[in-house]
């Protein structure tokens, strides 16, 4: 009688962590398909910030761009297929500003506060396709995107404003490498 009472324990122990795996299981598949994704980085445009191999979290659940977030975009305008990681600069609406020769980015008449992230190689030369002169307004619905590493960024100034129906996820998380995880500014 007691062996019975014993396995039936052991049995009843077994289906009740078999049934909490799968339910934390369903839980996450969830959470990653409703509310967050995840992307890895590919490149070097966002250096210093974001580093290529590390693996970001996004989320798009009740997403408004907003100056400084770091966003990922799909873009199927470039022969580059996978997601870009960028930083908004500006967003619909607002006036945006590159003077090449004094290379400053200006929004809205003011030095944009994302230059602070920015990262500038001084063994690079200036070439144009990196710093073009441009002028515009961002079209509604648009926003205007650029990589931190300056120099080795494709982005806004050669492949245009970005749709925001495009947007992904905003990046709310680095995962990898574990020496670096946490929020990311």
């Amino acid at each position: 009688m007691e062996n019975k009472v014993e396995k039936t324990d052991l049995l009843k122990t077994v289906f009740e962590w078999v049934e909490l795996v799968a339910f934390s299981v369903a839980c996450v598949i969830i959470v990653l398909n409703c509310f967050a994704r995840y992307s890895p980085v590919d490149g070097d445009s966002m250096n210093q910030t974001l580093i290529n191999g590390d693996v970001l979290i996004l989320s798009n659940l009740f997403y408004e761009p907003d100056v400084g977030d770091i966003v990922v975009f799909a873009n199927e305008r470039t022969t580059y297929k996978k997601p870009y990681v960028k930083r908004v600069i500006a967003t619909e609406g607002q006036h945006l500003v590159i003077d090449r020769e004094a290379k400053t980015v200006t929004v809205d008449g003011e030095v944009s506060e994302c230059e602070e992230f920015a990262f500038y190689d001084p063994t690079k030369q200036i070439v144009d396709i990196y710093w073009p002169d441009i002028d515009i307004t961002v079209p509604e619905g648009h926003i205007f995107v650029m990589g931190d590493n300056r120099y080795n960024s494709t982005d806004s100034r050669m492949i245009g404003c970005v749709d925001t129906r495009d947007i992904i996820g905003k990046v709310v998380f680095r995962l990898l490498p574990f020496e670096s995880m946490g929020k990311v500014k």
